[in-house]
């Protein structure tokens, strides 16, 4: 899966959708990494004030790589 990631909700939507590929629920997430189901569904729906440090780690147990690149043309 290759999502280009612009704002929190497709980063969020991103989140959900490779949770729910892996048949995971947010309690499970939630158990798993002691981070509020609150915390995990305001990254899903992609409230702007989610914090960046939970919200890659939340990414990295899902088996998903952030990665950042020079869009084309650019410097």
């Amino acid at each position: 899966m290759i999502v280009k990631v612009t704002d929190s909700k497709t980063f969020g939507e991103a989140i959900r959708t490779r949770r729910k590929e892996l048949g995971y629920t947010q309690t499970y997430i939630s158990e798993f990494t002691g981070l509020s189901v609150s915390f995990l569904s305001n990254l899903e729906n992609g409230k702007k004030t989610a914090e960046l440090d939970k919200a890659i780690s939340v990414a990295m147990l899902l088996g998903l790589d952030i990665c950042i690149q020079t869009r084309g043309g650019e410097r």
